[in-house]
């Protein structure tokens, strides 16, 4: 059996200019990641990332302590799910059938955790089959081919029994999961919210099957926080 590894980036920027970068705390989480993954002998034959600035600077650091490490080839399909385009196109509709909701759209930009709470429900209505013709950004059934396009892609690339690793983002690694453990479109934020920075989800796959071997797990960022004195698990 063969492995794919998805990887979310560290922690990115909220609440600066450009939130698509990584935060001094996020480039940390990358090294310590990438070191403990070459200490355990964990060698990648192949790694992808998404087009964003956070996604690549994640691979990057991660594959720099690789002893031999892979080209990292860039699929945009992998990028983060496109917030600020369902925001512009959905939440005008939302705003207007729910009062209390608009006012928490007002507090949510300077709050993260009002931000989060605007951003599942806006999810929530991306990826409802009454979620209505988009034209700024894909539709659920577009970006979910376009992640499972670059999945399989990644598979069919892959050599027999090797470790492939994908640098991405919470968004896409819940519609990863959805996908394999076809999950009802109402319970697919599930996944989403609690996807920690640098946390490892598993895949193995044959030519014939593939299955999710472990989700969102961040044991080594909480060894090397213990064994190094620092904070290192966040999911923001």
């Amino acid at each position: 059996m063969a492995s794919l590894y998805l990887i979310r980036h560290g922690q990115a920027s909220f609440g600066s200019a450009n939130y698509d970068q990584l935060s001094p705390l996020g480039q940390r989480q990358a090294d310590v990641s990438g070191r403990f993954f070459a200490d355990i002998g964990l060698h990648f034959g192949q790694a992808v990332s998404g087009d964003l600035s956070r996604q690549q600077e994640t691979g990057q650091r991660v594959l720099a302590s690789q002893p031999e490490p892979a080209d990292l080839r860039i699929d945009p399909r992998l990028n983060e799910v496109d917030n600020e385009g369902q925001i512009a196109a959905l939440l005008p509709m939302l705003c207007e059938q729910d009062e209390a909701f608009a006012e928490r759209v007002k507090a949510g930009r300077s709050d993260s955790k009002q931000y989060q709470k605007v951003i599942q429900a806006v999810f929530n209505a991306w990826v409802s089959p009454d979620c209505p013709s988009l034209d700024v950004t894909a539709s659920w059934p577009d970006y979910l081919a376009g992640v499972r396009g670059a999945l399989e892609e990644a598979m069919e690339q892959a050599e027999s029994g090797s470790d492939t690793v994908i640098f991405t983002s919470g968004g896409t690694i819940a519609t990863a999961v959805s996908w394999l453990l076809g999950v009802p479109h109402d319970q697919i934020y599930g996944f989403y919210e609690p996807v920690f920075n640098c946390s490892i989800t598993r895949l193995i796959f044959s030519r014939s099957r593939v299955s999710l071997s472990n989700f969102n797990d961040t044991a080594h960022l909480q060894l090397l926080s213990q064994q190094l004195g620092e904070p290192l698990v966040t999911y923001r």
